[in-house]
């Protein structure tokens, strides 16, 4: 009798090991395998909340098939503890491992909502948008001129919401001025800072917490540019008449005010470097604006005779060689543009009506380019 209950007990024993061995290894395969969800959702993170609300959370969404072994599946890769505030985007068919490290590692939010505020060259503005999870595209919400416009309830309502995140996108030729200007604006920012040398500032796109101070983010601008012009100037073409990394900043900032088309930077910067190798003067237009402005906004007009003419450090049609100073906050591709220009025997160029230019070698070529865009120019005032 004892050997039978024995020998039933070892087979019930055998069998429950099976089982439980079984559903660990189905339960680690649904851990790991594609998920439920049909299309990208945004999750939200709230600060102090803890994975079981999470799951919860997710479940509801439809993201996970289970809540308690999504948990489980936390709790084994020891990742529980790790949750990270914020706004998520959950790709459709995440697993709930896929999930797990979304939630936990960290980083910058990829959902939910953003303020972005733009620093450009003729003016500023500031877009609230909402990622669409489905298409992955961001929806504009409100936009406003911070100088000009009401502040709208929209921004003020999603300013307090904890998960929104801020960014400052700065444009390439924007002035140091400008940046320090448009900075006083945004009222998330704290503090005072100094005019920062004109081209020291890196254009790009730069997150920022509220509460954060204008100083440490023109630290980052500075430092981001520090990192591109050296990394240009050590990768710089030979025998190029520029002395150091200095001049090469200037001579991009000019690049970057001369053309707003990014694939004949290299033919623009290829023009300046013939005519600093050949001593002829650089007549650049911009550098004369500059000379007036002093980078304090924008002249809004054309330039007079006399300006062309005037003694100026930044009149190019006056100086020798380069300004002494840049003339704006060039971006990394004219950068690079001034330190490894196209190979060409170009000397002028002009606007040739599509936005861009028209390049020549000779006076004679140039002029024809150049009345060829006096009758573009005649023609648009007659339309």
């Amino acid at each position: 009798m004892w050997r039978n209950i024995a020998s039933n007990a070892m087979t019930f024993l055998v069998v429950g090991v099976f089982l439980f061995g079984g559903l660990i290894i189905w339960a680690q395969k649904e851990y790991t395998s594609a998920g439920p969800l049909a299309q990208p959702i945004c999750v939200e993170v709230p600060r102090g909340t803890n994975m079981t609300r999470v799951s919860e959370n997710l479940a509801e969404q439809n993201a996970v098939s289970s809540a308690a072994l999504f948990r489980m599946g936390a709790d084994y890769a020891k990742k529980t503890q790790d949750l990270k505030a914020g706004s998520y985007l959950v790709p459709e068919g995440a697993s709930m491992s896929e999930i797990v490290d979304i939630v936990t590692r960290g980083g910058a939010s990829t959902c939910g909502t953003e303020v972005v505020y733009r620093i450009g060259v003729n003016a500023a503005s500031v877009e609230v948008r909402e990622l669409d999870p489905a298409t992955g595209r961001y929806v504009e919400l409100v936009k406003f001129d911070p100088e000009a416009d009401e502040v709208p309830a929209e921004y003020t309502a999603v300013k307090a919401e904890g998960d929104t995140r801020f960014r400052i996108l700065l444009a390439e030729g924007v002035t140091s001025w400008q940046v320090v200007n448009e900075l006083g604006q945004i009222d998330v920012l704290e503090g005072t800072v100094d005019v920062p040398a004109e081209g020291s500032l890196a254009p790009d796109s730069y997150e920022v917490t509220v509460g954060a101070t204008r100083a440490s983010l023109i630290e980052r601008m500075q430092s981001s540019q520090e990192r591109i012009l050296a990394e240009a100037w050590a990768n710089r073409a030979d025998n190029l008449p520029l002395n150091s990394p200095e001049e090469a900043l200037i001579l991009a900032s000019i690049v970057e005010k001369e053309t707003g088309v990014s694939s004949e930077r290299p033919q623009v910067a290829s023009v300046f470097i013939n005519r600093l190798n050949t001593g002829m003067r650089l007549q650049t237009d911009p550098t004369v604006i500059y000379g007036i402005t002093k980078g304090e906004g924008v002249l809004g007009r054309g330039l007079r005779q006399s300006e062309l003419r005037g003694a100026t450090p930044y009149n190019t049609y006056v100086i020798e060689g380069l300004p002494p100073t840049p003339i704006a906050n060039p971006g990394r591709a004219s950068i690079e543009a001034a330190l490894n220009p196209a190979e060409t025997d170009y000397i002028f160029f002009v606007a040739d009506g599509t936005g861009g230019h028209a390049f020549a070698v000779t006076l004679d070529e140039h002029n024809r380019n150049v009345a060829r865009w006096r009758e573009i120019e005649a023609e648009r005032a007659n339309q």
